[in-house]
């Protein structure tokens, strides 16, 4: 396996949605995609990864969602910008 090939994820800063506050999570690698929603933890967009897989990263976000929620907290483009 090369680097191309190793299940990178990213989270997103908090955001707002009809006032409900929550984070995404992306899940790649070279030729596939996931979009999960935290505090959910749901799977919401999918390309390429089976149902099994795609329950295992909701799982994966269930049993790590304080941590998450803490990547997301830390995670502020405009901070970032500004160093």
């Amino acid at each position: 396996m090369n680097n191309n090939d190793e299940l990178q994820m990213q989270v997103s800063p908090i955001c707002n949605k009809n006032g409900e506050k929550l984070a995404y999570v992306t899940f790649s690698d070279s030729v596939r995609r996931a979009e999960g929603e935290i505090p959910k933890c749901i799977i919401n967009s999918n390309t390429g990864f089976s149902e099994e897989e795609r329950n295992a990263l909701e799982d994966y976000m269930k049993q790590n969602l304080e941590m998450l929620k803490d990547l997301a907290k830390e995670n502020n483009p405009i901070k970032s910008f500004m160093k």
